[in-house]
């Protein structure tokens, strides 16, 4: 079937996810479907288990590859470990952070929200003060978006872990490594994340459809006292098939398995120290651009940066949605919105996943060229000559052709 829009040449797809699928996992999901009660399902889920806690970093965790969205993921990471009423501490420093607060008040938990400057991080002092003041231990998890994908935050999780083990606090410690995890650096054993969670659209460069949780020890021990009703999202299903060796309560997608398999042998052959490093170049080349192009990177510090996500803000005459409308339309090139409180002031560089240098001077390109259609004085060619200049120095051979 033809494309519903066509436009001739690749599609530039530069959102924060979902992202370009390599060829090999493309090829690798062009198949039939297969019984997954037989031989060959079970063998290849067990070894997708253990590959897929190389991304996490951990060797404690346990896996779980639930045929959902990363929305899923967050909603198995606290039924399986929290009860209703339960006291949750969770960061509002964007939209994404804003939605898991929502769906944690509808689960029923008792969210305590640390309200932040979108823009800015996740506020550690706060963290501190009300660690510092519950002796009793009434909070029972912290909550906590790794990258924020609408305003390009990162924030720091060594330093949660630092706090909690200075007031020798149990909290769990519950992340949304969404846009983070493939990307950026995450521990998950070195900083005692107890529940890690990522979407298969992101980093891990496949289509949308498994959200990928991972279980500190504690918080399996948490899941077997935790009151909330859980169904299809319930660890301990999981449990009871992984020790019967045939692993799925119920259907998984056969085709995402493979594909799945593929993205991990890509990022396993380029090294995932590599791929972290790649991204912090392609980071950095972006946030070089936007101040050539003399505008203002929506996140305050940089030791908030982001090397998956850029939110740009444009100046109070330009409508962001715009841009975002006119690349799409002129260039064939797909920027994220800005979403919520940041509408129509920021648009988004996504920059995350199987990407390379080229491919990104491409779309930095195609951006000055948006921006000067829709009436802002850029230079053409002053974005992409500062993040050109940076790369042609950074930039290493490719490992495998050396």
């Amino acid at each position: 079937m033809a494309d519903y829009v066509y436009g001739p040449g690749r599609t530039h797809l530069f959102v924060p996810g979902p992202v370009n699928i390599p060829d090999p996992v493309i090829r690798a999901m062009n198949r039939q479907n297969e019984d997954y009660r037989s031989p060959a399902v079970p063998a290849l889920t067990k070894i997708l288990l253990e590959d897929v806690k190389k991304i996490f970093k951990t060797t404690s965790g346990t896996p779980f590859i639930i045929p959902t969205t990363g929305t899923g993921a967050w909603e198995s990471a606290l039924t399986n470990t929290l009860s209703p009423g339960d006291r949750i501490v969770s960061f509002l420093i964007g939209q994404f952070s804003l939605l898991w607060i929502d769906q944690q008040q509808r689960l029923g938990f008792n969210v305590d929200v640390v309200d932040c400057e979108w823009g800015r991080g996740a506020d550690l002092d706060v963290l501190e003060a009300k660690l510092r003041q519950d002796t009793a231990h009434t909070i029972k998890a912290i909550a906590i978006v790794h990258n924020e994908t609408a305003t390009g935050v990162t924030n720091n999780l060594a330093t949660v872990r630092k706090l909690l083990d200075a007031y020798r606090h149990p909290a769990l410690v519950l992340v949304d490594g969404v846009s983070s995890i493939c990307a950026l650096d995450f521990r998950m054993d070195e900083w005692g994340v107890d529940v890690a969670l990522t979407g298969s659209q992101k980093a891990l460069s496949m289509p949308t459809g498994l959200g990928i949780v991972c279980a500190s020890p504690k918080a399996l021990e948490a899941s077997k006292t935790a009151k909330s009703v859980r169904v299809f999202f319930d660890w301990k299903d999981y449990l009871k098939f992984y020790k019967m060796g045939t692993y799925w309560p119920y259907t998984p997608s056969i085709q995402l398995l493979y594909g799945l398999r593929a993205a991990l042998d890509l990022l396993e052959e380029e090294g995932l120290d590599n791929v972290i490093n790649r991204h912090t170049r392609l980071g950095t080349a972006t946030r070089l651009a936007v101040e050539a192009w003399g505008l203002k990177n929506c996140t305050q510090k940089e030791e908030w940066f982001s090397n998956t996500v850029t939110a740009v803000v444009v100046p109070s005459y330009i409508d962001s949605g715009e841009v975002v409308k006119h690349a799409w339309k002129r260039y064939n090139l797909s920027l994220g919105l800005g979403l919520n409180k940041i509408a129509g002031k920021v648009f988004r560089i996504g920059h995350l996943g199987n990407l390379n240098e080229l491919q990104l001077l491409g779309c930095l390109s195609g951006v000055e060229m948006v921006l000067k259609d829709v009436g802002y004085p850029v230079k053409l060619g002053s974005g992409v000559a500062a993040a050109a200049a940076y790369l042609s120095n950074s930039t290493p051979l490719i490992p495998s052709r050396i």
